[in-house]
């Protein structure tokens, strides 16, 4: 977690504004690409939700998750035990005397992960209708202890997805269940985070979903923000050491107001500036050219690694385009790779640029325009370029 968190209010209101519902009409996307702090503001809106007593249950998940339906109701089951544990939910009484020679304590039922289970396998019907019975024995349980509702919140939400060719719809399945028993005002409030590819698979999954969701989208920091998340740190922790305007302009910059750019680069000038400042020697410039050296190792490489010899043609085709960190077509593609010995057909281009959808490294809005899944990953391409033609 960053020490300050800047520039995410507007978000955070908008958060606020859902949690006041009654009836659960607006569950919450929150998107963006890596790096702008998706987890980070997902963390911050827990302990605001648990203060307005909504309980809060999730995880991270991955493709194991929605591998199949059962898996999923596994998934589920279990971050609703962490809550449910503690609540009672009956009690057997001590029969009268002459009625059992046995005399003992009343035996106490509470909704563990078995109790759960036991009931999700004891109701007949298909997986959705034995996950609405078991959030319904959940609600009824929770009512009388005066909480508002449950949030269940879920990371990496853009790995799940349906199995047609297995008959299996976990994601399909989670979407029902969930409109269904909002429907019947049981307030459990979906919070899915995930990249910009999660909104337009809940979609295209189940076409209610674009009325289900209030979309929440992270973009880069303004330059205000960016200097705050620079800073106030400093100010507040009575750092022993500053970092000077010139250096504050540097790191905004080089960060392109990427959250995590942002933390990575102050977290190396730092322990540098410390270790200059603990033995007594003047605290040096900022070797920028060494950060961005050792990030493109920690973050970018594993991501291009993925990419075949020719794809890497590609994504530097794309790299070199004006407007390769906002959005790009297919036909700008083409038209700038006319000139290479080797061009990209459009059915080409189309089809690698599927592949590197699913590998994570370009996302396709609405719009029928690309993007870059990594943000900067244009920079990083040209001085992967650079360096091999030296």
């Amino acid at each position: 977690m960053p020490p300050y968190l800047a520039g995410r209010n507007a978000e955070t209101r908008a958060f606020l504004e859902l949690l006041k519902q009654d009836v659960i009409l607006s569950n919450i996307i929150l998107t963006g690409l890596r790096g702008v702090g998706k987890t980070v503001l997902l963390e911050t809106w827990k302990p605001i939700a648990m203060k307005q007593k909504w309980l809060w249950v999730g995880t991270d998940l991955s493709e194991s998750t929605s591998l199949s339906e059962e898996t999923l109701v596994i998934r589920l089951l279990t971050d609703l035990s962490v809550v449910t544990s503690g609540l009672i939910i009956g009690q057997d009484t001590q029969p009268p005397v002459g009625f059992s020679p046995v005399v003992g304590p009343p035996q106490i039922k509470r909704l563990s992960y078995e109790r759960l289970l036991e009931i999700y396998r004891g109701t007949p019907g298909l997986p959705s209708d034995k996950l609405k019975v078991i959030l319904q024995v959940v609600w009824n349980s929770l009512r009388p202890h005066g909480f508002k509702g449950i949030i269940f919140a879920y990371d990496e939400a853009q790995t799940m997805s349906d199995h047609a060719e297995k008959e299996q719809y976990p994601l399909s399945l989670m979407l029902d269940v969930f409109q269904s028993i909002q429907k019947k005002e049981i307030p459990f409030m979906l919070v899915m985070v995930g990249l910009p590819t999660l909104f337009p698979k809940l979609v295209e999954t189940r076409t209610f979903a674009e009325r289900m969701f209030q979309i929440i989208t992270l973009g880069r920091l303004q330059e205000k923000d960016s200097r705050e998340a620079i800073t106030k740190p400093i100010t507040t922790a009575k750092c022993p050491v500053s970092i000077s305007e010139e250096s504050v302009r540097l790191v905004v910059k080089t960060s392109g107001g990427y959250p995590f750019f942002i933390q990575f680069i102050c977290k190396e000038v730092f322990d540098i500036f410390l270790q200059k400042f603990n033995v007594g020697e003047p605290v040096p410039a900022v070797p920028i050219n060494e950060i961005i050296r050792k990030l493109d190792k920690d973050f970018f490489a594993g991501r291009w690694a993925k990419a075949t010899d020719r794809q890497r043609e590609l994504l530097s085709i794309i790299s070199t385009l004006e407007n390769c960190d906002d959005e790009f077509t297919v036909q700008q593609i083409v038209a700038e790779a006319k000139t290479m010995a080797n061009p990209f057909s459009n059915s080409h281009v189309n089809q690698m640029l599927s592949t590197l959808t699913e590998a994570g490294l370009i996302y396709k809005n609405r719009y029928g325009r690309y993007s870059f899944a990594v943000p900067l990953m244009g920079k990083f391409i040209l001085r992967q370029d650079r360096e091999s033609n030296l």
